[in-house]
């Protein structure tokens, strides 16, 4: 059934809030976005915004999900190894939303940070794309056969986040180059 009324208006100015923060935040930053810099590009009050997301951590938890879900269909043509390349890539275009990243990542070790929820959820997705993908190379001989995939994935995970923070410190660091050497190891 189709969306009517006030509930396809909210969807439809929840995206549009979220199509701005997503830029904001990217050229800001976590820190120097704020949620009235954010209102103010759609039109609306700090707690108008607030209306559609009920926290501040609850809207910089959706800009994260929005970012997700862009990255996932920007690239979703793509194999594994180059859709997750394309993503390091993408973020280094984006230094704000990897600042969000780390920072909600490292906030998310509290189990009631309304960020737990988001990492574990997408740790749980991204694995689950990431072992599938990978299993079929290691089938097909692109992937050593000596190597276990849950090792692979966990390490790949941790070099990720890992480069993400080093970069924030030093944005000379080639995520994506290093990544890819990573997959390079790989190959049987």
């Amino acid at each position: 059934m189709a969306k009517r009324g006030a509930y396809a208006k909210g969807v439809v100015k929840r995206e549009e809030i979220l199509e701005a923060a997503l830029e904001i935040v990217g050229r800001r930053g976590y820190r120097n976005a704020s949620v009235r810099e954010i209102a103010d590009a759609v039109g609306l009050s700090p707690a108008g915004l607030l209306h559609y997301f009920g926290t501040k951590e609850e809207l910089f938890v959706e800009i994260l999900r929005a970012r997700d879900a862009h990255d996932t269909e920007r690239f979703d043509d793509l194999e594994f190894t180059e859709s997750f390349l394309e993503v390091v890539r993408h973020n280094a275009d984006v230094p704000g939303l990897v600042e969000l990243y780390t920072r909600l990542a490292a906030e998310a070790a509290d189990p009631e940070h309304p960020a737990r929820g988001f990492f574990l959820d997408r740790t749980s997705a991204v694995h689950a794309v990431a072992r599938e993908a990978l299993l079929a190379d290691q089938r097909e001989g692109r992937i050593r056969a000596d190597l276990d995939i849950e090792w692979i994935i966990r390490a790949g995970h941790a070099l990720a986040d890992g480069l993400q923070n080093a970069w924030i410190l030093d944005p000379t660091i080639d995520m994506a180059a290093d990544i890819d050497r990573f997959f390079v190891l790989l190959r049987a």
